[in-house]
């Protein structure tokens, strides 16, 4: 007999809404002096089982970086609600930090420390002992492609792909349940994009992490994820496991359907990639 999985992620009628000021997106307010709202997430429901890896799928500007962001306690969102693990992400912020951690495509650090450096301050702030986090951020740089010597050297001097791969051990080392990787391929190098890839790969196997994961990547959501929702405008349009998701396209000139066939039949938009 079957048991449910407990949820880790909840999210039920979300939404957030902005304001334009200039060029400049603002938080949404009753009083926004008539200006017309844009609904970045509009409505958005979905639950995120324990152990799962959950993909968010869409193209710039589809709202799933908002989403993560109102997740991640970092907006409030406007209508809705959000739990961790049971926990209000608006009523029970300092609960829900303690289970989460995320990784964004614009990573910052101490750019005149070492990675070792920056992950053990980082370490402190979580109270993970010393000796241990030392041990650890060895253990997960190593893994993630990097030599000895770079962990020892300034972050300066390193690439955006060897930053991207200190910012995902950094995540990881305080051990977060939730664990938010917000387009963290993005911009990476083929053989960086497969190590990180690998990496996610080893968490979901071996490891007690739930992931949600948003890419433009479609064969790294199928290589990655359980199920996948889609977004378009703030919407979730579609959300199956990826294999569910292909069997609704037909076959294009007698190939296989692709995650990206499903997303332009759904919206009608090609899916693409848009780097700053």
């Amino acid at each position: 007999m079957s048991t449910q999985r407990e949820i880790a992620l909840e999210a039920i009628h979300v939404t957030k809404r902005f304001v334009r000021h200039g060029g400049l997106r603002w938080p949404w307010q009753r009083n926004a002096n008539g200006r017309k709202p844009v609904v970045a997430v509009n409505d958005v429901t979905f639950q995120v089982q324990r152990g799962e890896v959950f993909g968010v799928l869409g193209p710039n500007g589809s709202g799933k970086s908002t989403l993560v962001r109102c997740i991640a306690t970092l907006l409030l969102h406007d209508e809705g609600t959000i739990t961790i693990f049971g926990h209000d992400v608006l009523r029970e912020e300092m609960a829900v930090k303690r289970l989460i951690n995320r990784v964004s495509v614009e990573a910052s650090f101490f750019k005149k420390l070492t990675p070792m450096e920056n992950l053990l301050y980082g370490a402190r702030l979580y109270g993970v002992e010393p000796r241990q986090a030392r041990r650890q951020v060895i253990e997960i740089l190593t893994r993630l492609g990097l030599k000895r010597e770079d962990i020892f050297r300034p972050m300066e001097e390193m690439s955006r792909g060897m930053q991207q791969k200190v910012a995902i051990a950094r995540a990881f080392l305080t051990q977060p349940i939730l664990l938010l990787l917000d387009e963290p391929t993005t911009g990476l190098d083929p053989r960086s994009k497969r190590e990180v890839q690998a990496f996610v790969e080893e968490l979901r196997d071996n490891h007690d992490a739930t992931i949600l994961l948003t890419t433009h990547d479609m064969q790294e959501a199928d290589a990655l994820c359980d199920r996948v929702a889609i977004l378009d405008d703030g919407r979730i349009v579609a959300l199956d496991t990826p294999a569910g998701l292909k069997a609704r396209v037909s076959r294009n000139n007698g190939h296989e359907a692709t995650l990206e066939d499903v997303f332009m039949e759904l919206t009608g938009k090609a899916l693409r990639r848009e780097e700053e």
